[in-house]
C-alpha cells in the first residue's frame, strides 16, 4: 500500500491536471465531482473541496462566491492570469447562470472613475454584473418573434 500523501499527491495532480486543461472556465467543485465520476475515478467529493480549497491557498485557482445562491466558483490561474493584472470583473447570466470574465480597459477605467469621482474602491474580484449572455438574449429574441 502506498504512503498516504503520496496518493493525496496523485489525486492532487489528477485534479490540477483536469483544471489545467480548462483555462479560463469557472467550475464548480460539483462540475469536478461530477468529471471524475463520469470517468470512473474514485476521488471522493470531500477530497475535491478539499484539494480546490489548497490550490486556492497556494494561488494555483482562483474562488468566486457570486452571490449566497450559487455554488463557488473556482478557475485555473496560468502565468498569464488577469488577475494578476488586477482586473477580474464578471458578468453572471439571470437565465442559464453562465459566469463571463470581462476582458477589457474600460473595466478598468470604470474602476479608476468610482475611485477618483466617487471616492469608491470596487473589489474586481467580487464585482458581478447581472443580465443576459449573449445566447439566452439570442433565444429570448427568437422567442419574442
Amino acid at each position: 500500500m502506498e504512503p498516504r500523501s503520496t496518493y493525496k499527491t496523485k489525486q492532487k495532480e489528477i485534479l490540477l491536471d483536469y483544471l489545467i486543461n480548462r483555462p479560463g472556465e469557472h467550475i464548480t467543485a460539483g462540475d469536478v465531482c461530477e468529471h471524475f465520476r463520469s470517468k470512473g475515478s474514485s476521488i471522493g467529493q470531500s477530497t475535491v473541496y478539499r484539494q480546490l480549497e489548497r490550490l486556492v491557498d497556494e494561488g494555483v485557482l482562483s474562488k468566486y462566491t457570486i452571490d449566497v445562491n450559487s455554488p463557488a466558483c473556482f478557475e485555473y490561474m496560468g502565468k498569464d492570469s488577469h488577475v494578476e493584472k488586477g482586473i477580474c470583473f464578471h458578468c453572471k447570466c439571470e437565465k442559464c447562470g453562465k459566469l463571463i470574465h470581462l476582458h477589457c480597459d474600460e473595466m478598468e477605467a470604470i474602476k479608476n472613475h468610482m475611485l477618483e469621482h466617487h471616492g469608491f474602491t470596487m473589489d474586481p474580484m467580487r464585482t458581478v454584473f447581472y443580465g443576459l449572455c449573449e445566447d439566452c438574449s439570442k433565444e429570448q429574441e427568437d422567442s419574442d418573434k
